[in-house]
């Protein structure tokens, strides 16, 4: 295996022209042979360069339009023959064999035809058959070919060029087969889960294709000795956080990635509702509003827990503007999320250096579908995103008392809120704001008992006459098991509750709101976040 190959012979097929007439001209003028395929080729020539077109090497024409041009032995074996083995260059010079020694190609767009919205024939015709045997080839013949993917890489290459007078060395050419590899593997992944859930609707399929480009490697993961990076989809995806412009701020670390997430799935869903703040630590809520404005909305939301504020995640529904900004700005804030920020917001932002500034344009569908894959020893958990929703058609009373308007609308501003809080999760709201958020206890009694415990050291210091938990609407993420938490949100002040019912002892828990004069709705369905 020799460290440096000569390039003498290229083969250049492209459905991405970026800078390939800059990179055929340096070609051409260090001598090498360029030899080249139907657009490609006439791009080349249109460049004022002197192109072979495959059909001359192969002596075989493109047909079938433009599905078989460069599966053939006079095109491979000059990618796959080990240069110095005997058997090899005997059956080279044999059947005429030239050697290729650099290859640029990259694939049909199927990820754009299928982005688009095309018809089936048009995607299945952007499947490319060709391209990927050619990359596949040359790289792992990288000992003596050089493969190029991608259009990033070519300055790289001229470079290398540049550096060893024409040639390669087996660094680099290991690398850039690296990539190959890579690339071809993303390519038939966005194949197979095309095929899997657009094209034959498949829940989950056999075998699950997973990809992703590195985005960024991050300072470190959850605590200082675990590395970590991001990694976003090749392929169609909603656009979300990962796509979000910083628009100042430090780094982002593993965690404001995780947290900030959180917050902005929450904000997602009020899309299209009042304006509304989320603020986030540890990746559950801690103060969570809707109000007349973005800035009541944040008084309320900070309100509900300002000492676990401290240091949070704050994302809203709607454009930031200066007033709210500003007071974002008296308490320490680790990341902002928002659609947008006006010119005031971001005046006011950018005197906190620190504080990281995501804009991402818009919020995601809070109800789409998708996948969620968790790592466990051995294997893969993968799941159905929770995009359940219910609205107040879908409640069923079953207490005596039935909740007012004003008690339903808090019983679903809490459930909304309950729903992205750690199990056992309770949410306490009134006037659509959140008054106590219990969360990840290992039982829900508990959960009641320190998201209303919060509510009234709030009480506290705010000198209010009572906690926000009188008359308030209090939302479980799964049933009560027992009696004993629904009486801890009746003793905090609760008048209403939502719940999804399903207990053996759903009855005793009826009999007890009845008791205590509570109106309670069953929504039939579980939020669970573990």
């Amino acid at each position: 295996m020799s460290d440096t190959v000569q390039i003498r012979r290229a083969l250049l097929s492209v459905s991405d022209k970026t800078g390939l007439a800059e990179l055929g001209k340096v070609l051409a003028d260090r001598g090498v042979e360029l030899v080249s395929t139907g657009g490609t080729a006439k791009a080349l020539r249109e460049a004022g360069l002197t192109v072979k077109d495959i059909s001359e090497v192969t002596n075989f024409p493109e047909m079938m339009d433009g599905r078989v041009k460069t599966l053939h032995p006079k095109v491979h074996g000059g990618l796959l023959a080990v240069r110095d083995n005997p058997e090899h260059a005997a059956a080279m010079a044999e059947h005429e064999i030239g050697a290729i020694d650099l290859v640029v190609v990259n694939l049909y767009p199927f990820e754009a035809t299928v982005a688009k919205g095309a018809d089936r024939d048009t995607i299945i015709e952007n499947i490319d058959i060709g391209g990927p045997s050619m990359v596949r080839s040359a790289a792992k013949n990288h000992a003596y070919v050089t493969i190029v993917t991608d259009p990033v890489d070519y300055e790289g290459l001229m470079v290398e060029l540049e550096a060893t007078d024409g040639a390669t060395t087996l660094a680099f050419r290991k690398l850039m087969a690296a990539r190959a590899f890579a690339q071809t593997a993303a390519y038939d992944s966005m194949i197979s889960q095309w095929f899997a859930f657009a094209d034959q609707g498949q829940e989950f399929p056999e075998m699950l294709a997973v990809n992703g480009r590195l985005s960024t490697t991050l300072r470190y993961g959850e605590n200082p000795h675990q590395k970590a990076a991001l990694y976003t989809p090749v392929g169609p995806y909603t656009k979300g956080l990962a796509q979000a412009e910083q628009i100042q701020g430090k780094e982002l670390s593993y965690n404001n990635y995780n947290d900030a997430d959180a917050a902005f799935e929450l904000a997602a869903e009020f899309k299209g509702q009042k304006p509304s703040v989320v603020i986030v630590k540890h990746a559950n809520p801690c103060g969570v509003a809707q109000g007349d404005t973005l800035l009541g909305a944040w008084n309320d939301a900070l309100a509900c827990d300002d000492v676990s504020a401290f240091g949070g995640i704050v994302a809203v529904n709607q454009t930031l503007d200066g007033p709210t900004a500003e007071a974002i700005c008296q308490i320490f804030t680790e990341v902002v999320v928002a659609p947008d920020a006006d010119e005031d917001a971001r005046a006011f932002f950018a005197k906190k250096k620190n504080l990281r500034l995501l804009l991402t344009g818009e919020l995601p569908d809070p109800r789409r579908g998708g996948l969620n894959v968790k790592p466990i020893t051995g294997g893969l958990l993968v799941q159905g995103r929770d995009n359940g929703a219910i609205g107040f058609d879908d409640l069923k009373v079953v207490t005596e008392r039935a909740p007012t308007d004003a008690e339903l609308a808090d019983c679903l501003f809490a459930w909304t809120v309950a729903r992205h809080v750690k199990s056992n999760a309770i949410v306490y709201a009134k006037d659509g704001a959140t008054a106590g958020i219990g969360a990840g206890q290992m039982n829900r009694r508990d959960s009641s008992r320190i998201a209303a415990m919060k509510a009234a050291e709030a009480a506290e210091k705010f000198g209010w006459d009572k906690p926000r938990t009188h008359g308030s609407a209090v939302a479980s993420d799964a049933f009560f098991p027992f009696a004993d938490g629904l009486l801890a949100a009746a003793e905090a002040g609760a008048s209403a509750i939502i719940q999804p019912g399903g207990s053996i002892r759903d009855d005793e828990v009826i009999a007890a709101a009845n008791e205590a004069g509570l109106a309670m709705v069953f929504t039939g369905m579980r939020h669970f976040r573990h």
